[in-house]
């Protein structure tokens, strides 16, 4: 049955009452975690709640499956990126352990810029992340990607303004 969303509340109310239960099972298969997959159906209705634009929604389950898959992407990669950071703690020497707060911070801070330099280009992005983590100049970045200079500076000033002007 197509859910008419208006932005109100019965509709979102409507849509959950329908197919929460067949939502979390889902994702319950999917994942094989109850405690994931409850996360995934709650931040999907609540990007169905938050959503601006008013629409009819045909196919509730379809709706709610691409939603989730995209949350699901989400947090794999969010965790390939915990995961890559604990690494790259655990080589530290102690004294130069951090606190778990500022872990925290930069752990945000990695998932974000991660978000940001999703929708470029692969180019654009290894320009970028070799100028700013592995110190490469633009000779170099031209050379490893087989483009001129003056490219290897467009493309890093496109990630930097997807880093900098980002919504």
């Amino acid at each position: 049955m197509p859910v008419g969303k208006t932005g109100t509340q019965p509709d979102v109310r409507a849509l959950y009452t329908e197919h929460h239960g067949w939502l979390n099972g889902w994702l319950r298969k999917r994942l094989g975690n109850a405690f994931d997959a409850a996360d995934i159906a709650h931040d999907t209705f609540l990007r169905v709640l938050t959503r601006d634009v008013v629409e009819i929604i045909r196919e509730p389950r379809a709706y709610l499956t691409t939603i989730a898959q995209g949350l699901v992407a989400n947090q794999y990669r969010h965790r390939r990126i915990e995961q890559a950071y604990l690494d790259a703690l655990a080589q530290l020497p102690e004294q130069h352990a951090i606190s778990p707060e500022a872990r925290a911070v930069m752990l945000e801070t990695l998932v974000e810029i991660d978000r940001l330099l999703d929708g470029l280009s692969a180019p654009v992005r290894k320009a970028f992340l070799w100028s700013q983590l592995d110190g490469l100049g633009h000779a170099q970045i031209g050379e490893r990607l087989g483009i001129s200079i003056a490219t290897v500076k467009r493309h890093i000033a496109k990630a930097l303004a997807a880093c900098c002007f980002a919504e």
